[in-house]
């Protein structure tokens, strides 16, 4: 076997027991035990602690030294290894193993002080994983920016002054917007009614399918905050339910089904490679984006969610179709990130990527989080947080150490953005498809043109060979003012 060789098989069984490590984690946000934290904490450090000696194993080194690219694929693996390699190396098997015990604790005090508004439980075990992701960021910095390393596991190669250049780009239309939408004479009624918590799981499923949602390979479970779990043959996804909003978990659920149509949209052979996942986090929010909002939310699907929905819950409080698409883009000043209309979502983002580079950087301390997070919502959204649950504790990210991949929600926006508008002129018949509640032509454009490439290329090339478009703000923005100017008869 050549040196290529060898580095393969060995990354083939890193990459299984990493996947091995993902079901654990899915499993304690789905099935496990509330009293069987402590065990699987030690259970996930045990694995972090074996996968992190492989990651940085010295053979790695030799055989990336003795490699050989046959093509541009093994090229990319190589790379993408070597990269993963020189991260793990600087990274103490003290601090990985620590940082993946302390954040699964923390996920579950987390969940409890969620629930009883007692930010004050949270707070010591936020400022324990935030010394230790300070400490990690500066094994990976080498000297350099601390954000930036963090930021890199996320959206490799982006800087946070690319970030403030872009938010700053993008502030002003989206207040503008905001400030357009909220003054408008006319004003979407909100959707009113009891919406039972197994009526909705079933129409969430119908809407899983509709997205071509393989429940071969995925299921569906309730979670605190929604997500996805699983990549090549098993990509799981989950929900919440409120029972009077529906959307929430009808949104939650499409949104999830397009990260995890990315992850079982990828090419099988890239399996068990660097390929063989998602190039980005925010290359997979632009798919979850696109899921939800472009084509979710648009006038045709919703045409076709309107009569089920009408169906399944014996009526709705909104007349028709046209004002209920007008009532799922309602634009209100809600406290909730994940809820957030369209118009607004992005600001939201902009708050929590000031507040965790302050924290990261020393600027902020954890004992004035609360009242930071307070000031800051309040002057960006001119109300003022009700309470704790609303505010400060609402977003699972930082419990479970994710410092750094906020920015790269607002990004898959900005690339969705860019995908929706090269969609839209390469299958113009789409509404008609929607209309019916098939997703088909546009979920098959998105697999054939993104998707199936996993991690073959950078994530801005891969937007761009699938768009033909330079990578950019404008027709994220162009469809939002376009859009909410015609909902809000501007």
């Amino acid at each position: 076997m050549s040196a290529f060789d060898d580095l393969l098989a060995f990354q083939r069984q890193t990459e299984a027991l990493s996947s091995v490590a993902e079901r654990l984690a899915w499993d304690q946000e789905t099935m496990m035990p509330r009293g069987a934290v402590e065990q699987r904490a030690e259970e996930m450090a045990a694995m972090e602690s074996v996968l992190h000696e492989r990651r940085s194993d010295a053979r790695i080194g030799e055989w990336l030294d003795q490699a050989q690219a046959e093509d541009a694929e093994d090229a990319r693996i190589i790379e993408l290894i070597a990269r993963d390699y020189r991260r793990a190396v600087r990274v103490p098997s003290r601090l990985a193993t620590e940082l993946a015990r302390q954040t699964s604790l923390a996920q579950g005090i987390w969940a409890d002080a969620r629930a009883k508004d007692a930010p004050e439980d949270f707070l010591p075990a936020l400022n324990d994983i935030l010394m230790l992701k300070r400490e990690e960021a500066a094994s990976l910095a080498d000297g350099g920016d601390l954000y930036d390393a963090l930021l890199d596991d996320y959206e490799p190669g982006t800087t946070q002054a690319e970030i403030a250049q872009l938010f700053d780009a993008m502030r002003p239309r989206l207040v503008a917007l905001r400030d357009d939408v909220l003054g408008a004479t006319f004003q979407p009624q909100p959707l009113t009614g009891h919406f039972p918590q197994e009526t909705q799981l079933r129409l969430a499923r119908i809407c899983a399918t509709a997205f071509g949602y393989d429940w071969t390979r995925g299921r569906m479970d309730i979670a605190v905050h929604p997500f996805s779990s699983g990549r090549w043959q098993d990509s799981r996804i989950t929900t919440r339910v409120v029972e009077a909003d529906p959307f929430n978990c009808l949104y939650s659920t499409i949104h999830e089904v397009g990260h995890s149509s990315y992850e079982l949209g990828i090419d099988s052979d890239h399996a068990f490679t660097p390929l063989g996942r998602g190039v980005s986090m925010g290359a997979h929010e632009s798919q979850s984006r696109i899921y939800e909002n472009q084509l979710g939310r648009g006038r045709a699907f919703t045409g076709w969610l309107y009569q089920r929905m009408s169906d399944a819950f014996g009526g709705l409080s909104v007349p028709d179709a046209d004002a209920f698409y007008a009532t799922v883009n309602r634009v209100t000043p809600g406290f909730i990130r994940t809820e957030a209309d369209e118009v607004q979502y992005n600001l939201h983002i902009m708050l929590r990527f000031d507040l965790e580079r302050d924290l990261i950087t020393g600027r902020l301390d954890v004992e004035d989080l609360v009242e930071a997070w307070n000031a800051r919502f309040l002057k960006d959204f001119g109300v003022a947080v009700d309470r704790p649950a609303n505010g400060v504790l609402q977003d699972v990210h930082w419990a479970v150490g994710l410092f750094g991949y906020f920015p790269t929600y607002a990004l898959g926006n900005v690339y969705a953005g860019c995908l929706h508008a090269a969609l839209r002129a390469a299958v113009p018949d789409l509404d008609e498809a929607l209309a019916r509640g098939e997703a088909d032509p546009a979920v098959e454009w998105l697999r054939e043109n993104m998707q199936r490439h996993g991690g073959l290329y950078p994530q801005r090339e891969l937007i761009e060979r699938a768009t033909g478009a330079d990578v950019g703000e404008g027709p994220l923005l162009d469809y939002l003012e376009e859009k909410f100017a015609a909902i809000y008869r501007l």
